[in-house]
């Protein structure tokens, strides 16, 4: 089965320790709570490690965050992988399901996420299959 679900999230970070410089480089850790509505009702706990240069708009960032909720009418959790970079006015983002970590009727889910941000507020899209 393959499915398309979309919605809102919004989002609190919390640095998790204080940043460390390297060279021309802040490195930090934090923790991330999320709630999603739409297609996909669910909280989300997870952690990101971000790099945030000296040069304007210039960063990058990988986290992981556990997902519990509905999707789609279907209950259970899955584990989302980030890596996303932003240099010069384009960002570059990857967001995939890790495999084998669904969940209750979300087991054997795999499949994208995309964020986009609009007036500040943020939406997802997620492009899913499950085993029928």
């Amino acid at each position: 089965m393959h499915a398309h679900a979309t919605g809102s999230f919004s989002i609190s970070m919390t640095p998790a320790t204080a940043p460390q410089r390297a060279g021309r480089t802040s490195l930090g850790r934090v923790l991330l709570d999320k709630v999603y509505v739409g297609d996909l009702v669910a909280t989300a706990k997870g952690e990101m490690l971000n790099a945030v240069t000296d040069t304007q708009g210039a960063a990058g960032y990988v986290a992981m965050e556990a997902i519990t909720g509905v999707l789609q009418g279907r209950e259970g959790s899955f584990v989302a992988q980030h890596a996303g970079t932003m240099a010069e006015g384009r960002q570059a983002l990857s967001i995939v399901i890790v495999p084998h970590s669904g969940t209750g009727q979300l087991t054997g889910i795999s499949g994208t996420l995309a964020i986009r941000i609009e007036n500040g507020q943020h939406f997802y899209d997620i492009d899913y299959s499950l085993p029928e």
